[in-house]
């Protein structure tokens, strides 16, 4: 069983304009399998986006090897203990969150994604305002807005720098009284 059921990571990216779909075909569940994907080589943002949303997924299900993944893509600076508690938090009751942005994930299946995992990112005016920052935006089944992810550059790689993909989102079906 996969990271969902133990979820998504075998890898296809594609390319429109300014979006790009990165397809998974399983999801890595320790630092090694992240690191073995082309992804790792984190050079574009896309790639290190992708991956922090796998890392998030893997934290729901393994803490350890979710805070090792996120460790690792955030480079140079490594998660907090504010940054811990708040992942904690955010995750506790809501192990979902993270995979409703992959494509397929709504609340009517209790965000479950589709196979293989698709998660697409787009630019904007805004996405690379700040020197050697990019804030990419990816949608979620179960919001009604963008949500972003903004990483920063140290040589030639991208890094995790701030995300805003662990806020509210409609409640699975299962766990929806009024459903």
């Amino acid at each position: 069983m996969g990271l969902f059921d133990r979820l998504p990571n075998n890898n296809a990216a594609q390319t429109s304009d300014k979006n790009i779909t990165i397809t998974f075909s399983k999801l890595p569940e320790t630092l090694d399998e992240l690191k073995s994907t082309p992804e790792a080589a984190l050079s574009t943002p896309f790639m290190t986006a992708a991956l922090a949303v796998c890392a998030f997924c893997c934290y729901a299900v393994d803490k350890q090897a979710g805070k090792d993944m996120l460790n690792f893509l955030k480079g140079p600076k490594p998660l907090s203990n504010y940054d811990i508690q708040f992942i904690n938090d955010r995750l506790s009751d809501k192990k979902y969150l993270p995979f409703s942005y992959f494509e397929g994930a709504v609340p009517s299946n209790n965000y479950r994604p589709n196979e293989p995992y698709k998660i697409t990112f787009f630019e904007d005016t805004y996405s690379y305002q700040n020197d050697g920052y990019a804030k990419l935006n990816v949608i979620s089944g179960g919001a009604d807005s963008p949500r972003q992810i903004v990483l920063r550059k140290k040589g030639e790689q991208w890094f995790l720098w701030e995300q805003y993909i662990l806020v509210g989102i409609r409640t699975p079906n299962v766990q929806d009284d009024w459903s």
